[in-house]
């Protein structure tokens, strides 16, 4: 798979770097395409021979062996309990399992058989995957979304798209919501109405401290790395603080801050900087 161009990103910082990179039109769409059902539609055997075949690019023959007996070990034992009783998955992959990562050999193989023929005929100016879903950025002028549903649903029996539109210029994708103005972008961090301040472990909980700090550093090294402007960063500042006083933390508790994490505020003019 290395030798393919991966269209996948390893997650929401990743993405917004490469936001930066792309060209924006004040008339360019985003939506989402999710995959229903993913895992267990993913066709094992077939896949089987997509990672066989990739394995031939390997020059050890041992090595060859080794990882497609370990392929069939995997997929073998999708097995779960359910109402007491042991059952065996027929079809799929188990999602949570060991096995589920094989998914990436069958939707890398699809894209890159597909991605670009679709993107040069829908006029799809960016397309980032990250396991089951995806974002696209396309030129509306050009085709509209349900033409692009319409190709997506054809890439295979067993892959089935639902899409999900940009509402005011904007789209809530991951954790992030991305809102698209004349000249760039601009991230939020997003979360899920029913979002609640269970996230982190309370402080007064009987748990290693290291644990209890665990979400607190996430949540802090998000807000230093997502590269919000100014009007986002600091209504997310205080709404992690209001979890960390919900769950009994002291009121400055500890955490690391990047030296001279910088945060950009754009106008069409300039930009500035703020240094925390």
């Amino acid at each position: 798979m290395a030798r393919r161009k991966s269209v996948n990103i390893e997650n929401s910082k990743a993405l917004i770097h490469k936001l930066k990179s792309t060209s924006i039109m004040p008339h360019f769409n985003m939506a989402s395409l999710d995959i229903t059902n993913l895992y267990t539609n993913i066709p094992v055997t077939e896949t089987q021979i997509i990672f066989a075949d990739i394995m031939k690019q390997s020059g050890r023959p041992q090595t060859r062996h080794v990882l497609m007996r370990w392929y069939e070990t995997l997929t073998k034992q999708n097995y779960f309990t359910y109402s007491n009783n042991i059952l065996i998955q027929k079809e799929g992959l188990a999602m949570g399992a060991p096995s589920s990562g094989l998914i990436e050999f069958f939707l890398q193989h699809i894209e890159h058989q597909h991605v670009a023929r679709l993107s040069k005929k829908h006029k799809i100016i960016n397309y980032f995957r990250y396991a089951d879903d995806i974002l696209i950025i396309f030129d509306p002028n050009h085709s509209g979304i349900q033409n692009i549903l319409a190709d997506f649903n054809t890439l295979h029996p067993n892959l089935q798209f639902t899409a999900e539109m940009e509402e005011n210029k904007t789209i809530n994708y991951r954790d992030i919501t991305i809102h698209r103005t004349p000249s760039n972008w601009k991230i939020a961090i997003y979360r899920k109405p029913t979002f609640t301040d269970t996230i982190v472990i309370p402080y007064t909980s009987n748990h290693p401290s290291q644990h209890k700090h665990a979400a607190v550093k996430f949540l802090y090294n998000r807000l230093h790395t997502y590269d919000l402007q100014l009007d986002e960063f600091l209504p997310e500042e205080n709404t992690i603080q209001n979890i960390l006083y919900n769950n009994s933390f002291p009121t400055q508790p500890h955490h690391p801050k990047p030296q001279k994490q910088r945060l950009h505020t754009h106008t069409n003019t300039k930009m500035g900087h703020i240094y925390l």
